[in-house]
């Protein structure tokens, strides 16, 4: 390049013909930096060592404001950061001032759930054939006790306590835990384990099994969730993690127990649990937005 060529130019050439980038990042790379530039003649800063780490964060404030995401604006961020590392190599510009300069986080999606009528609804269907009663105790499994999927799928027989209303569950790390096991879980699971006796393969432990009488695998179980979801007319899609949503959900709303949610669902960390105080927060809200008489905006003129 000429010493005419600006820095940026200066910089995208040192891309593509050193680091040899892909024309698609380079031009990711120049868009990022042709937006700065712009943002610091507005602010007549001069040249590229007036800029510190107050302009770049007012700058990736403005970007966020235009609708960028947080995983866009870490990228910018991390085009500016290169570009100031080319620079210094290159004694045009003194210091870093992207240096900890971070995006801001993307805020935490909240877990999709079922109301309790829609589970309700999913769970409660007369089964025609053994496989529908096997269908059946899945169901209400999930729902009465929030297995994880691996957890449901790894059950043996003598997991269940039917004395106890029990089933001890491996969680991850090996962790294993007791969870109680609701009155039509259990009566569905019952059911089942009378007709899985003539489907079974020999010496199969598993509870839940397939057609061929071995262990049924996690696919299955996700193509069968979504299937009598469709039966059942709920217009949501449904996964096996979303009935685990839903009974953690549903416990704290009815409980406001967090300690306990954690102990059910096997969370090593409180942290983890908390995402469903958002859930319950939502919940009230919309419970006082339609009771109190004073939470109803008035419409306006």
């Amino acid at each position: 390049m000429t010493e005419r060529a600006s820095p940026i130019e200066s910089f995208l050439q040192y891309l593509r013909t050193e680091r040899r980038m892909s024309p698609h990042t380079v031009t990711n790379y120049a868009r990022d930096l042709q937006a700065l530039d712009e943002f610091r003649r507005v602010r007549k800063l001069g040249d590229w060592d007036a800029l510190d780490a107050t302009h770049i964060r007012t700058f990736a404030a403005a970007q966020h404001q235009r609708g960028l995401s947080g995983r866009s604006i870490a990228r910018l961020l991390s085009a500016v950061r290169s570009f100031y590392r080319y620079l210094l190599r290159e004694n045009r510009a003194r210091h870093n001032p992207a240096v900890g300069v971070s995006a801001p986080k993307a805020p935490k999606r909240l877990p999709k759930t079922l109301t309790a009528d829609q589970a309700t609804r999913l769970v409660e269907f007369e089964p025609k054939t053994p496989m529908e009663w096997r269908d059946r105790a899945l169901l209400e499994l999930l729902y009465s006790s929030g297995l994880r999927l691996a957890e449901l799928v790894g059950l043996d027989v003598h997991d269940l306590d039917m004395t106890d209303e029990t089933v001890r569950v491996t969680g991850k790390g090996s962790k294993t835990r007791i969870v109680p096991v609701g009155a039509p879980a259990r009566a569905a699971i019952r059911k089942w384990l009378t007709l899985r006796a003539d489907i079974v393969a020999h010496g199969e432990q598993a509870l839940f099994v397939n057609e061929r009488g071995k262990r049924i695998n996690g696919r299955k179980v996700e193509d069968l969730v979504k299937r009598w979801a469709q039966k059942r007319g709920l217009e949501v899609p449904v996964h096996p993690h979303m009935l685990r949503h839903s009974f953690a959900s549903h416990v704290l709303e009815s409980s406001g127990d967090l300690r306990a949610v954690q102990e059910l669902l096997g969370h090593a960390n409180l942290s983890t649990t908390q995402i469903y105080t958002h859930l319950d927060f939502q919940h009230l809200a919309k419970v006082y937005d339609q009771a109190h008489p004073r939470a109803r905006r008035k419409p306006e003129p």
